[in-house]
C-alpha cells in the first residue's frame, strides 16, 4: 500500500527551519569517526557507527528542505558549494601524483591516452576522481599507496553529486509512494551487491554506492517530511533491529579481507546502516543548542559542520603525511637507542592520531575559507561559532 503526500502537506509536516543541532552533532561525530577509521582501520568501527549511512542520510534531508525552491537552482548551490575545495584539492594532489612519477596516458588501469578524459572527474566528479593504486617506492618518503589512501574517500563526491541531482526525481517518488521508495534501494543492493548481477569497472562501482546508501539518503526525506515520525517508536525499532540483524547475519557468511569490515559487505552495509539511521532519526530530539555536558563541545561540532568539505578531502592524504614527520622523530639523539625505538613502533599509531589533527587545524585554516566563497558567505578562518551574537 502506497501513500501519497502532496508537497504543501508534507512542508507541514516537516520539521521548524533553523540548525538542528543534534543532526549536526551526528555529522561531527561521523566525521570523527571516518578519520578514525582511516587512521587505524579497525573494522569494528563500521559497524560501532556506520558514518557514511548517516552522512548520506543527513545530506538526504537537507536536500529535501531545500527542494522547496527550483530544482535547478538548487542542484546548482549544492554543487557550487562542492566544486571549488574539490578543484583545490585536485590542483594540490595531481601535481604531487604527476612529480612522483605518474603519468596518467601510460597508465593502463585508465584505458591509455584516452583515459586521460577521466582526469576531468577532479572537476565535476561524474565518477570517481583516478589515482594510481601504487605510487613511488618501499623506500621512498611515503607508503607506495599514498596516493591511494589520499584520493581513494573521493567515491563519495561521486555518490553525493549523483544523489543531488537524483533528489528531485527521488523526492517525487517518495511523496507518491514512500514506503517502495525507501525499500527499492535496499532491494537493488541484493541484487548488484551479492554477486547476483555484476556491472563491472566504475559503473558497477557507482551504482553499488548508489544503491547501499540510496536507503539512507531517502530516509532523510522521510525525517524531514515528518514520515518517520507517524511510525510507532516500537515498530520503527523492531525493524531496524531485524534489519541490522540481517546485515549482521549477511556479513558473517559473506566477509571480506578485512573480516567484518562492512565496507567490503555492500548488502550487510545497507541493512546495517539503514537500521542504525532508522533508530538515530526515529530518537531525534530537535536541538536548537546542544545540552548539558554536550555545550562544551560546541565549537569543535560547529567547526565541523562548517568545514566538513574540507576535513573529509584531506584528512586522509593528512594521516599519510604523518608519517614521514614521525620518521624524523627516530633522528633525535634520546630515541636512538633499541628500547626508545621499539616503544615508539609500538605507539605509532597513537602518535599518529596525535598529529594528524594539528595537520587538519592547519588544512581548515589554509583551504577551509574556500567553502565560504563556494556558499557565497564571507571568508572565515576558524568558523567555531564563537563571538556570535546570541540569539533573542
Amino acid at each position: 500500500m502506497t501513500q501519497t503526500l502532496p508537497p504543501k502537506a508534507a512542508a507541514e509536516r516537516a520539521p521548524a527551519a533553523g540548525r538542528d543541532r543534534y543532526l549536526d552533532l551526528l555529522r561531527a561525530l561521523a566525521l570523527f569517526r571516518v578519520v578514525l577509521y582511516h587512521l587505524f582501520g579497525w573494522a569494528w568501527l563500521t559497524v560501532l557507527f556506520p558514518s557514511m549511512g548517516v552522512m548520506f542520510a543527513l545530506a538526504g534531508s537537507l536536500m529535501a528542505r531545500s527542494l522547496s525552491r527550483p530544482a535547478l537552482s538548487v542542484i546548482r548551490g549544492r554543487l557550487r558549494r562542492l566544486l571549488p575545495p574539490l578543484w583545490v584539492f585536485g590542483a594540490v594532489l595531481l601535481p604531487l601524483m604527476l612529480v612522483a612519477g605518474w603519468n596518467p596516458a601510460k597508465d593502463p588501469d585508465l584505458g591509455g591516452t584516452t583515459g586521460l578524459v577521466k582526469l576531468l572527474d577532479y572537476l565535476v566528479p561524474l565518477g570517481a576522481p583516478p589515482y594510481p593504486e601504487h605510487l613511488g617506492s618501499a623506500s621512498g618518503l611515503l607508503d607506495p599507496t599514498w596516493a591511494d589512501d589520499a584520493a581513494g574517500p573521493l567515491w563519495y563526491l561521486r555518490a553525493y553529486l549523483w544523489f543531488v541531482v537524483a533528489s528531485p526525481l527521488l523526492l517525487w517518488a517518495f511523496r507518491r509512494a514512500p514506503w517502495p521508495t525507501l525499500l527499492a534501494p535496499l532491494a537493488l543492493t541484493a541484487v548488484v551487491g551479492t554477486g547476483v548481477v555484476t556491472i563491472p569497472g566504475e559503473t558497477g562501482d557507482a551504482v553499488t554506492d548508489f544503491a547501499v546508501y540510496g536507503g539512507c539518503w531517502v530516509l532523510g526525506f522521510a525525517h524531514q517530511e515528518g514520515v518517520l515520525k507517524e511510525v510507532p517508536r516500537y515498530v520503527a525499532v523492531s525493524c531496524a533491529a531485524f534489519l541490522m540483524a540481517a546485515g549482521l547475519w549477511w556479513a558473517s557468511g559473506h566477509r571480506g579481507p578485512d573480516g567484518w569490515d562492512l565496507n567490503d559487505i555492500p548488502l550487510a552495509q545497507a541493512l546495517w546502516s539503514f537500521g542504525a539511521v532508522v533508530i538515530l532519526l526515529q530518537y531525534a530530539p530537535s536541538w536548537r543548542e546542544l545540552p548539558g555536558r554536550l555545550r562544551r563541545w560546541d565549537g569543535l561540532v560547529t567547526l565541523a559542520n562548517n568545514r566538513a568539505v574540507t576535513i573529509y578531502l584531506w584528512h586522509n592524504l593528512l594521516i599519510t603525511a604523518t608519517v614521514p614527520i614521525l620518521d624524523q622523530a627516530y633522528k633525535l639523539p634520546f630515541l636512538r637507542s633499541d628500547a626508545a625505538a621499539s616503544a615508539l613502533d609500538a605507539t605509532n599509531a597513537l602518535w599518529m592520531f596525535v598529529l594528524v589533527w594539528p595537520l587538519i587545524a592547519a588544512a581548515v585554516l589554509a583551504f577551509g575559507w574556500i567553502e565560504d566563497l563556494a556558499a557565497r558567505r564571507r571568508p572565515r578562518l576558524w568558523p567555531n561559532g564563537k563571538g556570535r551574537r546570541a540569539p533573542a
